[in-house]
């Protein structure tokens, strides 16, 4: 008798268990407020960098800031002489430039970046020097200040750039291939 008790508990737990397992349904919820907190906190970001750039551009009586449809500021520091076109999709810039932080810090002079030939939007580049080249002819200097997401954003440059620097840069275009 004990040996049918002890073979009816071992053939009870082997079939007792189930053969497949059950799957686990994912608990989320989709409110989308991660994605308007992030979009709130960029706001402010954003209103942070202009008050400080705003009081920077204040404080330097010698250049005559315009502020961009984009989203940045610009001076002049060397016009044209001569009426040449600005730079269109396809065509070569050949141009200089250094950044710095906004105290004036040099991050990366002119030297270490080195001259730079760029093909108009077919190409990578922070948006902000992107669309200020769009704005120059051959010949210009500019000074722009960069706020944060137009210059290398949430990642910075994963090198001396950290993140959500707000910028400036004195650029020289040297020269515009257009495109043939």
């Amino acid at each position: 008798m004990n040996k049918g008790i002890f073979l009816l508990i071992i053939l009870l737990t082997t079939f007792a268990c189930k053969t497949t397992p059950e799957a686990r349904k994912p608990i989320s919820s989709k409110t989308g407020s991660f994605i308007k907190e992030s979009a709130e906190r960029n706001k402010q970001l954003y209103q942070n960098e202009k008050v400080l750039i705003e009081s920077l551009i204040a404080q330097d009586t010698t250049l005559n800031y315009k502020a961009s449809e984009n989203g940045f500021w610009y001076a002049v520091l060397k016009a044209s002489e001569e009426n040449t076109p600005k730079a269109t999709f396809g065509d070569i810039v050949n141009f200089n430039y250094d950044i710095s932080n906004l105290n004036g810090v040099t991050i990366y002079s002119a030297e270490a970046l080195k001259t730079k030939n760029y093909a108009m939007d077919q190409e990578e580049l922070f948006s902000g020097l992107r669309e200020g080249l769009k704005l120059m002819q051959a010949g210009e200097t500019f000074k722009f200040i960069f706020p944060s997401q137009k210059a290398y954003g949430y990642y910075g440059d994963e090198n001396k750039i950290g993140t959500n620097t707000p910028i400036q840069s004195t650029v020289t275009v040297n020269s515009i291939q257009k495109k043939q």
